[in-house]
């Protein structure tokens, strides 16, 4: 039985609160019983709400245990191409429910069009580098757009998976591709949430911006119950400076989030990712207030956590910890109120000991010996860049371990480590000194990919040339400093106030 039909509010369980994810539609021969689930969880699957998703994708399954597009979408959510990662165990599992093999599981999708499907996401989580694994999966994806140019969600698919091979950071050439594959699906299916939130991410830097205003304008609407979709318009709010549209984005993804969390029995974050980019909008309009409760209520899951054996796992990401969130948006905090002798510099939580615990220790303490150094405490400086040293060295090591999809935290490591001894010299008045070693630190900056968001490098690199050139009396390398750091990050608040003193010729 084949059958096409629509997703908006569907009726299953997981649905009953009626979210509105978007709409899909998508043609496949799994029983009329089990359609509503599917397509939800597909719309899910388009917003990254991979968690939700892989829940209406099983639903679907115990209805419909021969649906072999259900086990094809639950595959799916243990991929996350954007962010180089993937559970491959998780995937195999998904699908072996299916059937053991690949061949048997081929044979039991209704029709060739999801046989196509399936083959593609065989590939994905086939045999071999995973790097590989992930250009031989966008070829596939390529062939059944070609076959089939009038499937929204293989178009749309097809642009993920162009985006998901550029493993060493923002190519523009493979960005810009996979926004014209996703453009004619926005156009043709306004209400599909695929096309405008890939869109999104193709235009995700300050460059392109501007062509993925519309997009993330409509994506708000398009998905106004998926927490990651109000979030993610504001990566093109950001990447313009717009930091009162960044706010209320936010305010609205943590309010969504917190939902779906309850829904589902779970307990609210006050930590990660959502939270730390309304505390940078909350910075960015002045409100510190505002921006520290966000702080504070992080630090306080982060010590509850940390309390609960296995729960303070480090990650490289600080997105992926509660603890390394909460250092993350620590050190936003100060560097952006630069407040150096804040109370919060003693809001200590425990830096956990495991193996990858470097990430946590080397984002702290290189805040807390800036703020030292910017306050006149050397001998705490010092200390602190020593640590700082010893958690670089043990990420240098680590990294050799990983895939060059890890491309940033080392170039990361490597600044972080030579600002806080330029900002030492500057405070023990080396100036010429800390601009020459700043200057070379800036450059290596310029070599890494745009990134997204909130600046990866904790204290762009030129925005702190900018001020060690504007305390010499440089005003015209100030200002040309301050502009370079406004290229990468349009509208930081430091980086304007800085560039309105070297306007004014330093007064």
């Amino acid at each position: 039985m084949l059958l096409l039909l629509g997703s908006g509010v569907a009726s299953s369980p997981l649905s009953a609160q009626h979210r509105k994810v978007g709409d899909v539609e998508f043609a496949n021969s799994g029983s009329a019983a089990a359609q509503d689930a599917f397509l939800h969880g597909l719309a899910l699957l388009h917003n990254f709400e991979y968690v939700d998703a892989a829940l209406a994708f099983r639903e679907a399954q115990a209805i419909d245990p021969g649906f072999a597009m259900a086990y094809w979408g639950e595959a799916l959510t243990y991929n996350h191409p954007l962010w180089a990662e993937q559970n491959r165990d998780a995937a195999l599992t998904a699908l072996e429910r299916l059937a053991p093999t690949a061949d048997a599981r081929i044979v039991k999708a209704g029709t060739e069009r999801e046989q196509a499907y399936l083959r593609a996401v065989e590939i994905l989580y086939g045999p071999g580098d995973k790097m590989e694994r992930d250009r031989r999966y966008a070829d596939a994806m390529h062939e059944l757009h070609t076959q089939y140019p009038d499937d929204a969600d293989a178009t749309a698919m097809y642009a993920l998976a162009l985006m998901g091979t550029a493993h060493e950071g923002r190519d523009f050439a493979i960005y810009m591709r996979a926004a014209a594959v996703a453009e004619p699906v926005f156009r043709e299916h306004p209400q599909h949430p695929g096309a405008a939130h890939y869109l999104i991410h193709a235009y995700d830097d300050p460059i392109h911006a501007p062509l993925g205003l519309r997009a993330a304008r409509a994506y708000s609407e398009i998905a106004p119950d998926a927490a990651h979709a109000q979030h993610m318009t504001s990566h093109i709010f950001v990447a313009l400076g717009m930091w009162d549209d960044v706010v209320y984005a936010n305010q609205n993804s943590t309010r969504v989030a917190e939902r779906s969390a309850l829904a589902r029995g779970g307990r609210p974050t006050r930590c990660g990712h959502y939270w730390f980019w309304l505390e940078y909008g909350h910075l960015q309009r002045g409100e510190h207030d505002e921006a520290r409760e966000i702080l504070e209520a992080c630090r306080d899951q982060a010590l509850a956590l940390a309390a609960q054996a296995g729960k303070g796992e480090p990650a490289l990401d600080p997105d992926n910890s509660a603890v390394g969130s909460y250092t993350g948006m620590r050190a936003r905090y100060l560097l952006d109120t630069e407040d150096w002798g804040a109370d919060v510099l003693q809001w200590d939580v425990p830096l956990t000991s495991g193996p990858r615990s470097f990430a946590h220790r080397l984002t702290y303490r290189f805040t807390d010996g800036f703020a030292a150094a910017r306050r006149g405490d050397l001998a705490s400086a010092r200390d602190a860049l020593a640590d700082v040293r010893n958690a670089r060295e043990e990420m240098t090591a680590y990294l050799e371990t990983l895939p060059p999809t890890s491309w940033g935290w080392g170039p990361r490591s490597q600044i972080l480590e030579g600002q806080l001894e330029a900002v030492i010299e500057a405070a023990e008045g080396q100036i010429p000194a800390a601009i020459a070693r700043v200057r070379d630190l800036a450059k290596i900056e310029e070599g890494l990919p745009l990134t997204f968001g909130p600046p990866f490098v904790d204290k762009p690199s030129h925005e702190l040339l900018g001020e060690l050139l504007l305390a010499a009396g440089e005003t015209e390398g100030a200002r040309k400093a301050f502009r370079a750091a406004l290229d990468r990050a349009p509208g930081r608040r430091i980086s304007l106030e800085g560039l309105a003193k070297a306007e004014r010729g330093g007064g």
